[in-house]
C-alpha cells in the first residue's frame, strides 16, 4: 500500500508540476514553432519533459531504493535532463547532443550497469569483455534516440513509453526484479500524469528534455532488468521497445535507399506515413499506441517460450513487420521486396 500511495503522489506531482513547466517554457523560450516537418500549426511550450523528470524525483526521494545503480541512473538522468533543457531552448547541434548522451551512458556505465556477458541457448557464454563498455553506451545511445525520433505527435512518446515502462516493470516483478519494478512504476506514473496534458490536442510537449530523458532512462532500466542472462532474454527489451525501434531501423533502410545522409530528417517516419493515409492525428496516436501493445504481449510471450518457440515468435514478428512497413510505404513507395516475392510466388501457383 505505501508504495502504491508513493505511486500515486508521483502521479498527482506530475499533473500539478506540468503547468508551471508550461509557465516556464514560455518565459525562457523553450517553444516550438511551427514548420514543413511539424503537424502543430501553433507556437507550442516544449518544456513538459522537466515536470516528468522533478515527478520522478519526488518518487526516487519517496521510496529511496538501496541498489547500486540507483545513483547512476539519477546522476545520469540529470546531465540528459541538462542537455535536453539547453535544447529545447537554444537548438544545440546534434554532435552536442550526441556528447552529452554519451556522457549520461559513461556515468551510467561507470557506476557498474554493463553488458557484460550473454549465456547462448544451445550452452555456452559469450564474453563481451572488452566491447562491454562501448556495447552499452551504444544500447543507451541507441535507445535514447529512438525514443526522441518518435516524438511526433501529441501524446506519441509519452504513450508508447507508457507501455513499454508497464511491460517492462510487469516482466520485472514476474521475475522478482523488485528495484526495476518500482523505477518503471515511478517513470510509468509521472509520464501518465504528465500525459493528462499531453494527449490531443496537447497543451504541451515534451521536447527532448522529456524525449531524451525517456528514452536514456529506458535503456537503463530494460538494461538492468535483462542484462547478463541468456540471449533470449536479451532480445526481450528489444521487443517491447519494437515501436521505437522498427521507426528508427526503417528510416535508416529509407535514408540509404534515398542516399541521403542518416541525421536528414524527413516526414516519413511511421506517424508520417499513417497521416498521409488519411488517418486522423488521435486515430494514428491510438493505432500505435495498439502497434506498442502488441509488441508488448509478443514481448511476455516470447519471455515464457522455448526456444525453438521463442525463434518462432520473432520469425513471425519480422514478417509481419516487414510487410506493415512496405503496405505504408515506410521506406518508399516503390520498396516491397517481400510484398514482390509474394506476388511472384502467387502468379506462379495459378500457372
Amino acid at each position: 500500500m505505501t508504495f502504491l500511495t508513493n505511486l500515486l503522489i508521483v502521479f498527482i506531482s506530475s499533473i500539478i508540476l506540468t503547468p508551471f513547466v508550461k509557465k516556464l517554457a514560455f518565459k525562457i523560450g523553450a517553444t516550438d514553432k511551427p514548420n514543413y516537418r511539424k503537424v502543430h500549426q501553433r507556437i507550442m511550450p516544449r518544456l513538459g519533459g522537466l515536470a516528468i523528470f522533478l515527478s520522478f524525483v519526488i518518487g526516487f526521494v519517496l521510496i529511496q531504493p538501496q541498489n547500486d545503480a540507483a545513483l547512476p541512473l539519477l546522476f545520469g538522468s540529470v546531465i540528459i535532463i541538462i542537455v535536453g533543457v539547453l535544447d529545447d531552448i537554444r537548438e544545440l547541434s546534434a554532435k552536442v547532443k550526441l556528447l552529452g548522451q554519451i556522457a549520461a551512458a559513461l556515468v551510467v556505465v561507470l557506476g557498474g550497469v554493463q553488458l557484460e556477458y550473454i549465456n547462448l541457448p544451445f550452452g555456452g557464454q559469450l564474453e563481451f569483455g572488452v566491447f562491454s563498455i562501448p556495447m552499452t553506451v551504444l544500447w543507451i545511445v541507441a535507445i535514447t534516440n529512438a525514443v526522441n525520433l518518435i516524438d511526433g505527435l501529441d501524446g506519441l512518446a509519452a504513450g508508447v513509453s507508457t507501455i513499454a515502462l508497464g511491460t517492462i516493470s510487469l516482466m520485472a516483478l514476474l521475475d522478482g526484479n523488485i528495484f526495476v519494478m518500482a523505477m518503471g512504476m515511478l517513470l510509468f506514473a509521472s509520464v501518465l500524469g504528465f500525459l493528462v496534458y499531453n494527449f490531443h490536442p496537447a497543451k504541451i510537449f515534451m521536447g527532448d528534455t522529456g524525449a531524451l530523458f525517456l528514452g536514456f532512462a529506458i535503456s537503463v532500466i530494460a538494461l538492468l532488468g535483462f542484462k547478463n542472462v541468456t540471449m533470449i532474454s536479451l532480445i526481450i527489451p528489444i521487443i517491447v521497445l519494437g515501436v521505437p525501434i522498427s521507426d528508427t531501423f526503417f528510416a535508416i533502410i529509407r535514408r540509404l535507399v534515398n542516399k541521403q545522409p542518416l541525421s536528414a530528417p524527413d516526414k516519413s517516419h511511421l506517424h508520417h506515413r499513417l497521416l498521409a493515409l488519411g488517418y486522423s492525428h488521435k486515430q494514428t496516436v491510438l493505432i500505435i499506441y495498439a502497434i506498442a501493445a502488441t509488441f508488448g504481449m509478443s514481448a511476455l510471450i516470447f519471455s515464457m517460450s522455448t526456444v525453438w518457440g521463442a525463434v518462432l515468435v520473432i520469425g513471425i514478428m519480422l514478417i509481419a513487420i516487414e510487410l506493415f512497413a512496405e503496405s505504408i510505404g515506410l521506406v518508399g513507395k516503390d520498396y516491397q521486396p517481400l510484398m514482390k516475392l509474394m506476388r511472384v510466388r502467387n502468379a506462379r501457383g495459378r500457372l
